[in-house]
């Protein structure tokens, strides 16, 4: 058997990389973990953390709001932005070194630097001229978000990454995306006071969710007083000396002090040596895996957003336990990427799990549609408009529930429980049995008795 450095080497320091060495380690493997930024990656850095400290900060605006509907007396409102920034740095940072001391004391050692591969069982050390070897290698490098590589004046854009940090709050946002990153900022910002638009080329936002919940939702946020815009795109952006005028291809222009570009995000494998040991990429540039994260290279794996599945924090994490505990603790399993539940911290928020009702018929099954949009208790006690929108989908053949589909306050927190209930492979007839608790919205989901039948067009 080969004399190696390590048992194990991970490129990559984010939720997937953390969790799989940390499980390596502690079976007594020896691990090291690579990491040429913070350790912990896209969600605790520059993604999910940050981001819904900031859904809270901007949801405060809205709280006020109802707060006096409901007697309150509020007095002056003010919004420091510096204030926030510093907060929120302090806590990314507490946990950034959590995930350190977790890795330590787990008996990790972590490299803080740039690893590239040289070959499949070594990596180079930039920046230190040293060489290490590895009987297995894992790759967990997550995606970077992109900017459209031809458009005049895109340089003047930011991304996500930059929205984290910016010096101060602009006045103005053109927020350019359709899916969770864009639609969650524009609200981030439209709660913060900022006048807000968001720019989309496709005909509804969040592309992929039921069209019940993409309508619904573009509703709400239009209600709220954030701009949509639909089926147009940039042809350039100019900076002038009032902003950036953002030209679009339906001849109008939008002129705003910030144009934050979310149009999705790539696989980060440029340069990593990839292609010097003989790991394959699909056209997007992803490591093509298969059911247990490996590689056509017999001991390099992948896990998380590198591999572009499904891009979600949980999911890397469990795709990395998974691979050791296959691969280190004599257990082998795969993670089973059916029925992952997903939320978009949206204002109001989405959950969803399972099938959407087209990708149901689409699929050649007939299903029963379950569908109640109401004024939540809250919102009507003070007159509010906001509506919440509940969906299921049940195949008839089985009466197994294929989909369910939330819009409206808490929707993340219901949803996390509902997955449990479709993961099983519950049939409406089991959840109709389930008692309903009141006064809550969700109770909804288990009083919905009569099939929805859409009016006629």
């Amino acid at each position: 058997m080969a004399d190696y450095d390590y048992d194990l080497f991970v490129i990559g320091a984010g939720s997937g990389g953390v969790r799989a060495a940390r499980l390596a380690a502690m079976s007594g493997a020896r691990v090291a973990v690579a990491e040429e930024d913070r350790v912990g990656g896209t969600c605790v850095i520059r993604g999910c953390i940050p981001k819904k400290f900031m859904v809270y900060a901007s949801e405060f605006s809205s709280h006020f709001k109802s707060a006096e509907g409901f007697g309150w007396t509020v007095g002056e409102r003010r919004f420091d932005w510096p204030t926030f920034l510093e907060r929120k740095d302090i806590e990314i940072a507490r946990l950034s070194g959590a995930y350190v001391t977790n890795l330590q004391n787990a008996g990790a050692d972590l490299i803080h630097a740039r690893a590239t591969l040289k070959d499949a069982h070594t990596v180079a050390i930039e920046g230190r001229d040293q060489t290490i070897t590895a009987e297995k290698i894992l790759i967990a490098t997550g995606g970077w978000p992109t900017l459209p590589p031809d458009l005049s004046g895109v340089d003047n854009a930011i991304t996500s990454n930059e929205a984290f940090h910016l010096r101060e709050l602009p006045k103005r946002v053109l927020v350019v995306g359709g899916g969770y990153i864009a639609v969650e900022f524009a609200g981030i910002f439209n709660g913060l006071g900022v006048d807000t638009s968001l720019l989309y080329r496709g005909p509804n936002i969040l592309r992929g969710f039921d069209n019940d919940v993409r309508a619904h939702l573009t509703g709400e946020i239009e209600r709220r007083g954030i701009k949509v815009i639909l089926g147009c795109h940039h042809t350039s952006l100019e900076k002038t000396e009032s902003g950036l005028v953002s030209h679009l291809s339906s001849g109008h222009y939008e002129e705003s002090d910030v144009v934050m570009f979310a149009t999705g995000r790539a696989p980060n494998t440029a340069n990593l040596g990839l292609e010097a040991a003989g790991v394959a990429l699909n056209e997007r540039g992803a490591v093509v895996v298969d059911r247990f994260s490996r590689t056509n290279v017999e001991n390099i794996w992948a896990v998380g957003d590198v591999t572009d599945r499904i891009n979600l924090t949980p999911v890397a994490i469990r795709e990395g336990a998974s691979f050791a505990e296959t691969e280190f603790r004599g257990r082998p399993v795969a993670f089973d990427h059916e029925m992952v539940a997903s939320a978009v911290f949206s204002q109001p928020p989405v959950g969803a799990v399972g099938l959407s009702e087209a990708d149901a018929r689409h699929g050649g099954r007939k299903v029963t549609i379950f569908r109640s949009a109401f004024r939540p208790m809250k919102s009507t006690f003070y007159g509010g408009e906001e509506r919440m929108l509940m969906k299921l989908v049940v195949d008839e053949a089985s009466d197994r529930l294929l989909g369910c589909h939330l819009v409206g306050p808490d929707a993340p927190e219901i949803i996390q429980m509902a997955a449990i209930a479709l993961k099983m492979g519950a049939t409406k007839a089991q959840w109709d049995q389930t008692c309903a608790v009141h006064p809550t919205a969700a109770e909804e989901l288990v009083t919905m008795r009569e099939p929805y039948i859409p009016p006629e067009l």
